[in-house]
């Protein structure tokens, strides 16, 4: 089989820390953003959560990572918009992006806050069920930076910095073409397509017409290239679970072999009500890796490979993944280190 030419690779980070130290998980992090640079990775991710030990502002996060790194792309997956003011986090992510020199990525999704109701009015101003939170939520944080001047021609705001024209500052040019939408069905992934926002996808999609994750997942793609309406190329980032046991001492290869079985009954059908897939962990040593990430059908249309790091390992064994992933697997897929 012909090797793959995978142009890009990048990492996701969970971020998770110890709630009685979280500053030492975050310098983890922060360590780990600095050391996949070095290893020439083109992308560094962070996931953002809510009400548990990870990044709760992703935003502010990677503001802390443009001080640590100069060039490795910046990047959020997702933030969920239903906990979102699309103007105010568009002012921080336009920031962030400027003091990053343009590298930042941002992945988003739409739907209700998962934890709204539990926060109650910790968190919602009025009645929820009166809160737009459809895709159209993303479209207006993605309206916003676009930059444009807001109000009449006249319109100005005055105040002790003088008169200015008022519009989203800092501007920064270029984001825009670089959101991306979290889309596990094929609803998502045409609004996406339509409205010029890149795909991501990963280990979890929604079984629709099929029960077999990857026959779905490669529907998803097929749908999202046929329907893009944005500017140049569609992208699309492909996440996986990658497990490399070569750098590994013996007693880490059996906790990453364990990991990957103590979750592959899920992998066998849809879970739940909302009959959700899952892929497989990819657990092997670099040659079976590269063999089996060769016989991926999606990998061909992917812009990026994301390799997407478990929760809760300590900070070495995600330094031996990215080590190894970045020396032995990627280059036979066609990669080259930035």
């Amino acid at each position: 089989m012909a090797p793959l030419a995978i142009p890009r690779l990048a990492f996701l980070v969970p971020g998770n820390y110890d709630d009685a130290d979280p500053r030492a998980g975050l310098d983890e992090t922060l360590a780990l953003f600095a050391e996949g640079e070095a290893l020439g990775y083109d992308g560094a991710w962070v996931r953002q959560r809510h009400l548990e030990p990870g990044i709760s502002s992703a935003a502010t996060f990677l503001a802390a990572a443009t001080q640590r790194t100069r060039r490795i792309g910046l990047g959020v997956a997702v933030i969920q918009m239903g906990y979102e003011n699309p103007f105010r986090l568009a002012e921080d992510l336009s920031l962030v992006d400027v003091l990053s020199g343009g590298r930042l990525e941002v992945g988003l999704s739409a739907g209700p806050p998962p934890h709204g109701r539990l926060l109650g009015a910790r968190f919602h101003d009025g009645d929820p069920d009166a809160v737009d939170t459809s895709h159209d939520r993303v479209g207006r944080l993605a309206a916003n930076l676009d930059g444009g001047w807001i109000g009449a021609p006249d319109a100005r705001i005055t105040s002790a910095a003088g008169s200015h024209r008022p519009r989203l500052r800092p501007y920064a040019p270029g984001l825009r073409r670089r959101l991306w939408y979290g889309a596990g069905s094929l609803r998502s992934v045409r609004w996406a397509a339509e409205n010029g926002v890149h795909l991501l996808v990963g280990n979890i999609n929604t079984a629709e017409e099929s029960d077999d994750f990857l026959e779905v997942q490669a529907r998803h793609v097929a749908a999202f290239r046929a329907h893009w309406r944005g500017e140049g190329t569609p992208r699309i980032a492909v996440g996986r679970v990658i497990l490399p046991l070569d750098g590994a001492d013996p007693a880490t290869r059996e906790r990453y072999r364990a990991f990957a079985a103590g979750r592959h009954a899920r992998t066998l059908a849809p879970q739940g009500e909302r009959r959700t897939l899952f892929a497989p962990d990819l657990v092997g040593t670099a040659a079976e890796l590269v063999e089996r990430l060769r016989a991926d059908p999606i990998l061909p249309f992917a812009d990026t490979l994301r390799l997407e790091l478990p929760y809760n390992f300590a900070a070495a064994e995600y330094r031996q993944i990215l080590a190894d992933v970045a020396a032995r697997v990627a280059p036979a897929l066609g990669w080259r280190a930035a």
